[in-house]
């Protein structure tokens, strides 16, 4: 039953249903990991940017690698794919990581700020914090990178 709706996902968009696998083995990896290393569920690791495997990558690489076999690699459509998926891996470990680094900061000095100034400026008892997970090592977009690669590789053309 599994592989016949397999079979007919992947007759209706190859190259979807690929990234799409590619993207949620990657979330559930994250998810898995969680359980192993801290012994606890974390329950937005399901969704959540950030963490290995990068989701990201493992996305855009199942993509081009199924946009290839599916397309060939001298089609326009594989040019496109690979080129996103530069854009987007490049955008994981700069902007997005760095946005991270930032939030770790901003986090630190609202917490000092709270402790001092507390009840000189109320607004921020709050506890709201930026979120500080949001983009990737070089070694977590290599790994869903491969991941996406291998998802690739591995799913039967219809």
């Amino acid at each position: 039953m599994l592989m016949h709706l397999l079979t007919t996902a992947l007759n209706w968009n190859f190259v979807l249903v690929t990234a799409i696998s590619a993207s949620l083995t990657a979330q559930l990896i994250k998810v898995l990991l969680n359980l192993f290393i801290f012994h606890r569920f974390i329950a937005e690791r399901m969704w959540g940017a950030g963490g290995m495997p990068s989701s990201h990558s493992a996305t855009v690489c199942a993509m081009v690698v199924a946009t290839g076999r599916y397309c060939g690699v001298n089609s326009a459509v594989f040019a496109v794919a690979a080129v996103l998926s530069i854009i987007v891996m490049y955008d994981a470990m700069g902007v997005r990581y760095e946005t991270g680094e930032q939030a770790k900061l901003l986090n630190r000095m609202f917490t000092e700020w709270m402790d001092q100034e507390s009840e000189a400026l109320p607004f921020l008892k709050n506890g709201k914090k930026l979120k500080e997970m949001v983009g990737h090592t070089p070694i977590e977009v290599l790994t869903g990178a491969v991941l996406g690669i291998l998802i690739g590789f591995a799913m039967p053309m219809p």
